[in-house]
């Protein structure tokens, strides 16, 4: 029988669904809680796809209102719908799904593809073999509604369907959807490109099997005059190339040339669907031999596409030159998550950052946001520069030097955007012109048209690097000087790349900026008066970056005078519930490490409410927990951040914070964040504990014995960063407890050793490990001793590249007394441990008496003619005498010291294997890889 609805029941529905229609907070709020009622009766979603699918009398909005809520319904609690009620819905969808109206056809294909990603698809086996059915409707409705339904089953289940699960339906259905290639409506053809393009990047092996098919048919749509078919036709051939390169290859020259006129596409959609098929070439080690032919045609159609069309200045109010007196409406402004402390070393070849240039090559134009044309051209010719450097130059330098120089103010900045996009990849072959170009771009600063202001303050960061390299009277000085006034601007978007361009030269530059500190910070603390609400966001980021750059420098009364007032009168301002405090204890951070003893006057109130601020996260994390219904959860970055200015402070007070930690409750606090299901909040706990303990062991002492377990269990390479500062404090422990750190070298050396010896452990993860090794083995080397040839080798590459420093010294000295306990546990792998010495630039002389009597003992075991052979083996010496120290130490003389600079960075991997009759050949060693977390 057939269900029907009640009549009355039916009025009740539709005055419901015409009330949440209504703009009215208190109405919606009704309509809330009647749908809760309504949710008792199981026949009420009878109702709604009653509304949906039968009620045509009722206006379209409300019909598919239904039908959403329906879909809410299904998603929350389809298990418990009675099976009556659920039989009817599926019967109701698969019979109207041929609705004249495409709104109501679009929403039955939502709700379908809802049922059938509950897990539905094992338990409704006639869907598919019926949606395919229907596809043969001689009625246009019906097939477009089932092939509409279709393509999001595709979308929200492809594995699925690929499976055996279901008996491999795609072995059906990809065929049948290769059909409809070539069906009259453009609408049905784009849906089956997009159903079929779903399973390209999962290789689903029903489509792999007819590859060919597919891509032939796509090359007969390749100029199909609907725009939704060409795009769809781009897309597949871009995911292709990614998975399927090895098929396109022989129609390589066709395809780019089709491309190439698809990038110009009158309809701008399609153009930024054939222009990620650059970005995805650019990928590929064929890029090079297949594309430098075209390289003529590409530049110029990528430069073009680098323009701002007239639809984005009126987006980005390009006309609007003064605004900064406009508040800044509340979705403009991003949401800002928090990046946790991690512990890393100081390298040799490296200065500043991990170069890994995060945020440095995002476009000028953020507020919009969607990916669009230009940013595409911009990000593929970023990528192209990178792959064929120089040889892009004479391509793009007559292109160049009409657009810099242009009258029309569009043209000129989209020059300046290609400038600023080739500048990782082109760099050595732009040297020559900069000296002519960066004067030209500081010029532009003052460009009357705020859009090209800004983007030369975004292309001249791009050239940071080179414009420190030279006499700073000759561009730093000048750059300087004009983005501190563009950082004042009267446009936000142009205050807003300036601060940005400031804080990558802060960079860059470092100590360079000491001397313009005052005029710095006059400029800086100038803008908290004037910015709206989004730019002063990035002005406490380029404030914590001038702190990283100079350091101690900015611990000057005169300047500590400038900073501070305003940064604690913003402090004071902010409520504990405000995300801006986010990134000003971020900057805060920064300035308490710089100042050091400067920032004594301001610690007391900033130290109490980070404090505040982990106790009232923890509670309400306890009270959510308890009751999950009652309160809601967190937001657990506002404790990270509090814990991460906690050790920035430690850091920069040293010894004066223990007054602090002494009438603060921080150490039971600290027991409950390592323990916190977060892991960025552990990693922040771990980083705060090896800071503490630096800088007031006294009050981590009495704790040592509840930590040790806990950070034992966060020896967790799954955790990259986690693992990392828990292995830096467990280090830092060592150092404070001496020998009795015994009882716990158990809980945590095997961790250690198998860590190390993990392939792919990012390398600033096996050096805080190779030191905190080397410290465990100092304080306990009876202990730890025993192990030594189950780490030795990979400990000694991991701290080859390491700069001479503290942490450095106790770890050496820790191998040092292990090889003494167990010579033999190092035989094997002497080489490794010579290679190890040698990065040494100076090391302490108690130190190197400790290095000499070692290669001096295995000198005197193997005999002279062996140590002969052994040592000419030896590492080269890199640039400077620091290779001496081996051989001096090993000959028995003192020799002279100089710096070590590894020609070869981390590439250069330890000794060369090599053969000599007394010493095993040890082979070389691993190749290093990348860090980073």
């Amino acid at each position: 029988m057939d269900w029907q609805p009640d009549e009355q029941g039916l009025q009740q529905v539709l005055q419901l669904l015409k009330d949440s229609q209504s703009p009215n907070t208190a109405t919606q709020r009704v309509v809330q809680d009647k749908l809760k009622q309504l949710n008792q009766f199981p026949d009420f979603n009878n109702y709604l796809i009653f509304v949906l699918t039968r009620l045509k009398s009722e206006d379209e909005p409300t019909r598919s209102l239904s039908g959403l809520i329906l879909k809410n319904n299904v998603k929350a609690h389809f298990q418990s719908f009675p099976p009556p009620v659920a039989e009817f819905i599926k019967q109701e969808c698969l019979n109207h799904l041929g609705d004249n109206s495409s709104l109501i056809r679009a929403t039955i294909g939502i709700l379908i593809t809802t049922i059938a990603s509950k897990g539905e698809l094992q338990m409704w086996p006639e869907l598919l073999p019926q949606l395919c059915n229907l596809l043969n409707s001689e009625d246009y409705n019906t097939c477009e509604g089932a092939f509409g339904a279709l393509q999001k089953i595709c979308e929200d289940s492809s594995e699925l369907l690929d499976s055996d699960a279901l008996n491999r339906p795609l072995n059906v259905m990809i065929p049948k959807f290769l059909q409809f290639f070539k069906h009259c409506s453009p609408k049905i053809r784009s849906h089956a490109i997009a159903c079929v393009n779903q399973f390209i990047m999962d290789r689903a092996q029903a489509l792999m099997e007819n590859i060919d098919t597919f891509i032939e048919h796509l090359f007969a749509l390749a100029v199909d005059e609907d725009p939704e078919v060409r795009k769809n036709v781009c897309r597949a051939l871009v995911m292709l190339l990614e998975v399927r390169i090895d098929r396109l290859l022989p129609h390589m020259y066709s395809i780019i040339q089709y491309m190439l006129q698809r990038t110009q596409d009158s309809d701008e959609n399609v153009a930024l669907e054939a222009c990620e098929f650059w970005l995805t070439l650019a990928e590929q080690p064929i890029c090079k031999d297949v594309l430098t032919a075209h390289l003529v045609q590409l530049i110029p159609i990528l430069v073009h596409g680098m323009r701002y069309s007239e639809i984005d200045i009126i987006l980005l109010k390009g006309d609007v030159e003064e605004d900064e007196a406009v508040p800044d409406s509340e979705q403009d402004i991003k949401p800002r998550f928090h990046k946790s402390r991690t512990v890393t070393l100081a390298h040799e070849e490296q200065r500043g950052g991990d170069g890994d240039g995060d945020g440095d090559d995002e476009d000028d134009d953020e507020t919009l946001s969607d990916w669009n044309l230009r940013k595409c051209s911009a990000a593929a010719l970023d990528v192209l520069a990178n792959v064929f450097r120089e040889e892009l130059l004479p391509h793009l330098l007559p292109l160049l030097k009409e657009l810099l120089f242009h009258l029309e103010w569009v043209v000129k900045e989209s020059g300046i955007l290609v400038l600023g996009a080739i500048a990782e990849g082109c760099m050595q072959g732009m040297v020559p012109y900069l000296p002519e170009l960066v004067p030209h771009l500081i010029r532009c600063l003052a460009d009357r048209k705020a859009l090209v202001r800004s983007i030369a303050c975004w292309t001249l960061s791009r050239y940071a690097h080179w414009v420190v390299a030279q006499p700073p009277e000759l561009y730093l000085k000048p750059l300087m000087t004009e983005l501190l006034q563009r950082i004042l601007d009267s446009n936000k978007r142009v205050q807003e790349a300036a601060c940005s361009a400031f804080a990558t030269l802060e960079e860059e530059a470092c100590t360079e900026l000491v001397p313009y500190l005052s005029f710095i910070l006059d400029t800086l603390v100038f803008a908290f008066g004037k910015y709206q609400h989004k730019n002063l966001l990035i002005l406490y980021d380029a404030i914590g970056t001038l702190a990283d750059s100079v350091g101690h420098h900015l611990n000057q009364p005169e300047y500590i005078q400038k900073l501070m007032p305003p940064l604690i009168q913003k402090w004071n301002e902010l409520k504990d519930e405000d995300k801006d405090l986010f990134p000003l204890l971020e900057c805060l951070s920064s300035v308490a490490t710089a100042l050091q003893s400067g920032f004594l006057p301001y610690c007391e109130p900033v130290y109490q409410r980070c404090v505040t601020l982990v106790q009232k996260t923890l509670a309400q994390a306890m009270m959510y927990n308890q009751h999950p219904e009652q309160y809601e959860a967190p937001d657990k970055d506002f404790m990270i951040v509090a814990l991460d200015l906690l050790s920035g402070l430690a850091e920069g007070l040293g010894g004066h914070v223990e007054q602090l930690v002494a009438r603060s409750n921080i150490m039971t606090l600290l027991f409950q964040c390592m323990q916190d299901t977060m892991p960025e909040v552990r990693q922040s706990s771990f980083a705060l504990l090896g800071d503490l303990t630096k800088a007031c062991f006294v009050h981590v002492k009495p704790c040592i014995a509840e930590f040790m377990p806990i950070l034992g269990t966060n020896l967790n390479p799954e955790f990259i960063s986690v693992c990392n500062n828990a292995t830096w404090a467990i280090g830092e422990i060592c150092m404070q407890m001496g020998a009795e750190m015994q009882p716990y070298v158990q809980m945590v050396l095997t961790n250690l050793v198998e860590i190390i010896n993990r392939p792919n452990t990012p390398k600033t993860l096996l050096e805080n490990t190779a030191i905190t090794i080397g410290r465990l083995g100092f304080v306990c080397p009876q202990e730890v001793a025993p192990m030594l040839q189950q780490f030795i080798r990979p400990w000694c590459t991991s701290l080859r590249n390491i700069r001479d420093n503290e942490e450095k010294d106790s770890a050496f000295r820790g191998i040092c007394v292990m090889i003494g306990v167990n010579p033999g546990g190092v035989v094997q792998d002497f080489i490794f441990f010579c290679d190890a010495v040698a990065s040494w630039v100076s090391p302490k002389d108690d130190l190197r008496d400790m290095f000499y009597k070692i290669l001096h003992g295995f000198k005197a075991q193997v005999g002279e003619e062996n140590w002969q052979q052994f040592s000419e083996q030896f590492p080269p010496p890199p640039q400077g005498a620091t290779g001496g120290v081996l051989r001096g130490l090993s000959q028995g003389v003192t020799p002279q010291t100089g710096r070590r600079q590894d020609p070869e960075g981390d590439a250069a991997e330890g000794p060369p294997g090599g053969g000599g009759s007394g010493v095993p050949p040890p082979p070389r060693p691993p190749g290093r890889v990348p860090g980073g977390s």
